[in-house]
């Protein structure tokens, strides 16, 4: 069965990118140029590089499940503001916003936020309901390719260990390639970490509309304890190596060696320098 929406009136600005947004991307461009240019405190600014990036990657995601959700029948999405790529309108900003950016200042690992709210009662099938949730991980995808473009074209320098064990370039403007190898790093953690099939998360709400009834309101008591199941996974058992092993394998596809990206995040807690 469907609903008719309760919204039928699209607000005239439900598309404009949001000021919120805008000065996101705006910081992003700006440290950035600091970056490569290591302007001050080179860490500070890899630092303000990489969070605004990942900030920007995860307004992106979350606007795909919107988006797709919009044109699949789910009209009120553009009232609740979500077509506008403002982080603050999200329905849990903590777990969309908040702790994936504090997972990734602590152990640099893209985490999945916490979706929008798609209104599934307007979605007409099990196909549009599977294509919502793969649109987020889906855009992960597109990013981390995006973005690895200067490392398979082959602008990045080499390389290579100083006797110390530090990490050096044979070029210039290492730190802004840093920061963008760990910047691929994070997407294509992401995008593995969501097509992961555990309740909660965007993999689990892949296949859950194909599942029985019965099997569908089990999936739903469990999802909110997903993240839980995740960490566990990836912390307490072998699941965690073979993750990581497969998005080195992945970022190394992509034309970034995992050096850059070890770099990236060293140089990003500036503070223990």
């Amino acid at each position: 069965m469907t609903y008719e929406p309760v919204y039928t009136r699209t607000p005239r600005n439900a598309f404009v990118p949001s000021p919120v947004f805008v000065g996101i991307v705006a910081v992003f461009v700006v440290s950035g140029v600091m970056t490569w240019n290591e302007f001050g405190n080179v860490g500070l600014d890899v630092f303000i590089f990489v969070i605004t990036g990942w900030l920007i990657s995860l307004c992106l995601h979350e606007y795909a499940h919107a988006v797709l959700g919009y044109f699949s029948g789910d009209l009120t999405v553009a009232d609740r503001g979500y077509l506008r790529l403002n982080p603050l309108k999200y329905t849990h900003p903590l777990l969309s916003i908040v702790l994936p950016v504090i997972v990734v200042i602590l152990g640099g690992i893209g985490l999945p936020g916490g979706a929008v709210w798609v209104d599934h009662r307007y979605i007409a099938s099990k196909l549009r309901h599977s294509l919502i949730s793969a649109a987020g991980p889906l855009t992960n995808v597109v990013l981390a390719i995006v973005v690895a473009i200067p490392f398979l074209v082959g602008l990045a320098p080499e390389l290579s260990q100083d006797p110390t064990g530090r990490w050096v370039a044979d070029g210039d403007h290492i730190a802004f390639w840093a920061a963008l190898g760990l910047l691929v790093f994070l997407q294509i953690s992401a995008s593995m970490l969501n097509f992961l099939p555990i309740p909660g998360l965007d993999g689990g709400g892949i296949i859950q509309p194909w599942l029985s009834p019965a099997y569908q309101r089990a999936w739903n008591l469990i999802a909110p304890w997903g993240f839980l199941v995740l960490f566990l996974l990836l912390w307490q058992t072998e699941v965690g190596s073979y993750f990581f092993t497969a998005v080195d394998f992945l970022a190394g596809i992509l034309g970034v060696d995992w050096q850059f990206y070890a770099s990236g995040f060293q140089l990003m807690r500036f503070w223990e320098s």
